[in-house]
């Protein structure tokens, strides 16, 4: 059984603070600040370029990407580290198009993330040869997946209200109409158990500063299946991803295995941070992780529709159709937001008036939701929202 006593007591939170926007951004591990001093003093100011060999800084993009690998159920060498989720986005859909050139339908939906959307638009207009983008609801996107599409691209977790998609049945309806499937697992991994080798999943892509408390801006994953290596095209070709990278040839000559989706230089520094905070992981089982997370979800919808009647509950009420983050809608979310935060009780905003709370048992508890939920009744009831300050636009919701 997990310990999430533990693992809480690993994490570095302000004193007072209820966090519930893991969601968005992790918290910092209390190791990360030791692990960063030591990669400067004891690596980069020590070893120099020579790193590259003795710290095994060139395939950390591989033995990171494994540790990843294991909480999306992927089997050892389909995952690799670097570069940002957009990127990965852009990189794994222009290889999915490749491998159905004769089709020119990407089929999303309405809720997926907007970068995701906006890399397929990029993507099209570069290729300027007929492609267009359905958007249909995500409870849609099922009965839309024909002979016509191409690439299904979408986010098993919906980032406004964690809906989740059925990751078996859309693979399953668009591997038997011949499409390839691109899984965005941004509030996904680190949030609820995914198997993306059991359920022959095509790629899948995700972001490590949410759940996985990588820090801001940590390197993204890519994961392609085995069975697609060696004919999987990358579209964005750099020399980290090249056959032999220090034979410095002039032509492009992809390596025959998931290395060949590594593209450029990466952040070891960034890597260093990242590792510590999957260390973290090698005493959670997923499982665990799901059951208390639905638990605490659960307390957390009881206790804000109890004592919040005002505010709609955004989520699906099964928890089993959601993810590890619970939304309310309210008129004035926003300010009631930054009401909270001001509070102590850090969730955060998506326009035009969803409030977000992630639910992350490695370091939320009980105690921490039903404080959440008092402060939160005491906004509504006493209208703290309406203070002007509150009201400000700040430049990230």
């Amino acid at each position: 059984m997990t310990d999430f006593a533990k693992t809480r007591a690993m994490f570095d939170i302000p004193e007072g603070m209820v966090y519930l926007n893991g969601n968005s951004l992790g918290p910092m591990p209390k190791a990360s600040e030791p692990a960063i001093v030591s990669f400067l003093n004891d690596e980069w100011k020590t070893e120099l370029v020579k790193g590259w060999n003795t710290r095994n800084w060139f395939m950390q993009t591989n033995t990171l990407g494994d540790q990843v690998g294991r909480l999306i159920g992927a089997e050892p060498g389909t995952t690799v580290v670097g570069d940002t989720l957009s990127i990965k986005v852009f990189q794994a859909v222009a290889a999915g198009l490749a491998l159905v050139p004769d089709r020119k339908v990407i089929l999303s939906d309405n809720g997926n993330f907007p970068t995701d959307l906006y890399m397929v638009e990029g993507l099209m207009k570069l290729k300027a040869d007929g492609y267009t983008l359905q958007t249909p609801e995500p409870e849609a996107v099922l009965d839309c997946i024909n002979e016509s599409v191409a690439v299904v691209m979408v986010t098993e977790v919906d980032y406004r209200t964690s809906r989740k998609h059925d990751m078996k049945a859309i693979i399953e309806k668009a591997h038997s109409c011949g499409a390839v499937v691109v899984w965005d697992l941004a509030h996904s991994a680190g949030a609820i158990p995914v198997d993306v080798d059991g359920l022959d999943a095509d790629f899948a892509v995700g972001c490590t500063y949410k759940y996985l408390n990588g820090g801001p801006g940590s390197p993204a994953f890519i994961y392609v299946a085995k069975r697609l290596h060696e004919v999987v095209e990358p579209a964005l070709s750099g020399w980290y991803g090249h056959a032999a990278p220090f034979a410095f040839d002039v032509a492009y000559r992809p390596a025959d295995s998931i290395e060949r989706m590594r593209i450029g230089t990466p952040s070891i520094a960034a890597f260093k941070l990242l590792s510590v905070a999957l260390d973290i992981w090698n005493r959670v089982d997923l499982n665990d992780l799901r059951s208390r997370s639905i638990e605490l979800s659960e307390l957390f919808i009881r206790e804000v529709e109890k004592r919040c009647p005002g505010l709609k509950l955004a989520s699906p009420r099964d928890p089993q159709q959601r993810g590890s983050h619970v939304a309310f809608r309210f008129e004035h979310g926003y300010a009631c937001m930054q009401a909270l935060i001001a509070a102590g009780v850090i969730g955060d905003f998506r326009a035009p008036d969803t409030m977000r709370f992630g639910i992350t048992p490695l370091f939320i508890d009980a105690e921490d939701i039903l404080r959440a939920s008092e402060t939160l009744e005491d906004i509504i009831e006493k209208k703290t929202w309406k203070q002007d300050h509150f009201r400000q636009r700040l430049q990230v919701t």
